[in-house]
């Protein structure tokens, strides 16, 4: 399906020159990208004809994938502007809204879900390449303070209209609900594996669009709508931590503003918590240390007396981690004090959610690390990388690898250019296994700080085993 535009895209065809693409290679390039992303496409020099010369402008997602494929052969993103196809954007502002109404609430979030159509991965070319503007912060004031203010809808009851899609609305049931808990167990064991970037986690997007979205727009009881929104907050976090993990920064956040708001449509205040400590985290990575303390402290906030032991101990944890990127080392480390105290109440017969399986003393000691690291205290980056690195496992291979980068970075902060190394190969062996641009851009910062031994040739051999994994397409 394709409709008019008036006149020639000489915007696209300028640019298919400049990037030397034949009307049959385009073709073949956005068919093979459509592909990979699970399309049947059927493109030929004939449709690219029609898309320079009448100005012809195709549906779906095969604008996108066709910034894609230019962008493939310039080495360079392409926006949609550059060559005439700006007008399928979908607007900006989609999935920043953080609606009162419960209603509203399910559109924005399908509205988000049905407009993810050309892929995540970094780089790609995808339709988040393509969305204006970029990650802001500011972007999550509104979503957190409404939360606090009113962190559990009072009734999600819903009977469908059967305007608002084809066919007869789902009458939606448990089952329903928990085929969606267990794509989102697989895609959090996938993601700790494989990266966010691996095709398999990839698939999270896709399920929100063809399995949730239906759901969401059903009939179903209060009782089960909680529960239904409960795993599409799940879900939709996990599709923001993938796109976190990926670089598509702006992606993640409009998933994250989603999943917080499901998660007060299913009053399940601890899984409004871990969204907002996703927030953080994302915040702090960026660089915006006192937003992550703000967004961290209102997860704890609201679930005190509410949340296990052991989740209290995580959502510090994220607070630390934001006041050491702000350069607060006394509130950093009484922060990671309280973290590990919590910690040390949790019991195996507490009842901790799912999504918290990830979360051990591993888990803290590696974030601990990092607040060092950030502080520049090497001596403690050791001692709790050490602990992070004590129980090496296949499960969390992501993690491990980015344990090794904070060990290595440590290593050469305190004069030990062998070690620092030696640590950095085996993070460069791990980095190549998994799909995850985050993993990438740690093992980038190590070799920035190694430029000044760049011609040791403990360095350079490292530098050459590298250069794979910083060459590849994200």
């Amino acid at each position: 399906m394709s409709r008019e535009q008036r006149g020639p895209n000489e915007k696209l065809g300028a640019v298919l020159a400049l990037a030397g693409i034949s009307n049959a290679g385009l073709a073949r390039r956005v068919n093979d990208l459509g592909a990979q992303r699970g399309l049947t496409l059927r493109y030929d020099k004939t449709s690219v004809a029609r898309w320079v010369s009448k100005g012809m402008v195709p549906q779906g997602a095969a604008p996108h994938l066709i910034a894609a494929a230019i962008g493939q052969k310039l080495g360079r993103p392409v926006p949609l502007h550059e060559i005439g196809l700006a007008d399928a954007d979908p607007a900006p502002e989609v999935g920043l809204a953080f609606p009162r109404d419960v209603g509203q609430a399910v559109k924005s979030a399908t509205e988000l879900y049905r407009l993810d159509l050309a892929g995540r991965r970094a780089g790609s070319g995808g339709i988040w390449q393509s969305l204006a503007g970029s990650f802001a912060v500011s972007a999550y004031a509104t979503p957190a303070s409404r939360w606090l203010i009113t962190p559990a809808d009072s009734s999600v009851a819903r009977d469908a209209n059967p305007s608002e899609g084809s066919g007869a609305p789902l009458k939606v049931g448990h089952s329903d609900v928990q085929k969606l808990r267990e794509a989102a167990e697989d895609a959090r064991r996938w993601d700790s594996k494989y990266g966010g970037g691996d095709w398999r986690s990839s698939m999270v997007p896709e399920c929100l669009r063809v399995e949730a979205a239906p759901l969401l727009l059903g009939s179903y009881s209060d009782e089960v709508g909680r529960a239904l929104f409960g795993a599409s907050a799940e879900l939709t976090r996990l599709a923001g931590w993938m796109a976190f993990d990926t670089g598509q920064q702006e992606a993640a956040q409009r998933y994250y503003i989603q999943a917080l708001r499901l998660a007060r449509a299913a009053a399940d205040v601890p899984l409004g918590g871990y969204v907002l400590a996703s927030m953080s985290l994302q915040a702090t990575y960026r660089g915006f240390g006192d937003e992550g303390v703000d967004l961290a402290q209102a997860a704890l906030e609201r679930n005190r007396g509410l949340a296990t032991a052991r989740t209290m101990s995580f959502f510090r944890l994220v607070e630390a981690r934001a006041h050491a990127r702000a350069g607060d080392a006394q509130a950093a480390g009484a922060a990671l004090k309280a973290a590990e105290g919590w910690l040390e109440r949790a019991r195996p017969g507490d009842s901790d959610p799912s999504w918290l399986g990830f979360y051990s003393y591993d888990r803290f000691a590696a974030d601990a690390a990092e607040c060092y690291r950030d502080l520049k205290a090497p001596r403690q980056v050791r001692r709790f990388t050490e602990q992070a690195l004590s129980r090496p496992t296949e499960e969390f291979v992501r993690s491990h690898g980015l344990r090794l980068v904070v060990s290595a970075v440590a290593e050469l902060e305190s004069g030990n250019l062998d070690a620092a190394c030696e640590q950095g190969v085996r993070a460069v062996e791990v980095a190549g296994r998994i799909s995850s641009a985050r993993t990438t851009e740690y093992v980038k910062d190590l070799l920035h700080r190694l430029e000044p031994y760049g011609d040791e040739p403990r360095v350079v051999e490292l530098r050459e085993r590298a250069r794979p994994l910083l060459m590849a397409p994200a």
